[in-house]
Formats: C-alpha cells, structure tokens, sequence
C-alpha cells in the first residue's frame, strides 16, 4: 500500500518470536507471573525489543489478543457461511457467538492478563477486539430485527463474557453450557 512501511523481516520474526513466548508463558504461568523480561528471554531478544514495539504489558496482551482474534475476523468477513457472508443472520450470529465462546475458552490465560474476557475499553482505549465483534453482532441483531436496540443487546451479550461466574465456568472448561445458553439468548432475540 502506498504511504505505508513494510515491516522489516528481523521485526515481524521478533514480533512473532515474541507473541509465541508470551502465549507459551501464559500457558505454564499465572498472568500476574509472566513479565517482560520472562518474554524477552524466552523470545531471545532484549527486553528494550518488547517494550519498542508493544510499549507496556498490557501492549503485548492486546496485540496477542488481537493476534489471536485475526481468524475469527478473517472468517467473518471472508469465509465460508454460516460464520462469514450469506448466511442468514441468525446463523451467523449463532456461529459466530460459537466461534467467541471457542476463542474465550482457549485463551483464558490471556484473557485473565488482559483484566477481563472482552472488555470494551482496555486502559481508557476502545479495545480493538471488543469493537470488531461488538459491531458484527448490532449488524447482524439490526439485520434481523430492526425494531431493537442492537448496540445495547451486543453490549449485554458480550458483557455477560466479563462476568466472575462466567470465567469461571471457563475454567472449568464448561465452554459448551457457556455456549448453549448464549445461543438461547440470541435465538430469544430474534424471536
């Protein structure tokens, strides 16, 4: 694209070298253990690395976490129905809130770094993932029932993702009841 720099290959191989680190370390570590220089030595590069291109911890949580995400919005806007385009969509919500529930679940180590499942502000920002996926479920919520106040019923159902009760149904790898009763929420939606 004009106007915008390509990452050199040293960068994007330390970038990638450290997301895999930390995702490594958040798999054998409570998030409150994992550090910058506990992912700049599993990396293997220099702690001034991580903090040049991610700026804080809580930097590395998002751009993991976005990291992480980049599938789940890839398939949205581009795959296959019933996640992406032509599906009707209820489908696509109710795959879509799958696909949510599946990356929460997988990801929970993560998520507890981050402070809270999805949040929609992560330190005063809007948080990138929370904007992507709140704005597909208001679509699809809009598409189907106009009449209703989407943007709030996408709060609700992604807020309820941040609750104690919640993540600890997904610590208890409860992912598919978790998934279940999202999907009767939605269904009653758009009734």
């Amino acid at each position: 694209m004009p106007g915008q720099r390509r990452e050199r290959a040293d960068a994007a191989r330390n970038r990638r070298a450290i997301l895999l680190a930390t995702e490594d370390l958040l798999t054998r570590h409570r998030p409150d253990e994992v550090t910058i220089e506990q992912v700049a030595a599993a990396a293997g590069v220099g702690k001034g690395t991580v903090f040049h291109r991610f700026g804080n911890r809580m930097g590395l949580m998002i751009a993991l976490m976005q990291e992480r995400a980049r599938g789940l919005n890839e398939a949205v806007e581009s795959g296959p129905p019933p996640l992406g385009p032509g599906a009707p969509p209820r489908e696509r919500l109710l795959a879509f809130l799958s696909a949510v529930v599946d990356l929460v679940g997988r990801n929970k180590g993560l998520l507890a770094a981050l402070g809270q499942a999805v949040s929609p502000r992560a330190h005063g920002e809007d948080h990138p993932v929370y904007l992507f996926w709140h704005g597909h479920i208001t679509e699809l919520i809009e598409a189907e029932r106009p009449e209703l106040d989407a943007p709030l019923l996408a709060d609700l159902l992604l807020g309820g993702l941040q609750a104690e009760p919640i993540l600890r149904l997904l610590e208890r790898g409860e992912t598919k009841r978790l998934e279940a009763g999202l999907h009767e929420l939605a269904a009653g939606l758009l009734e």
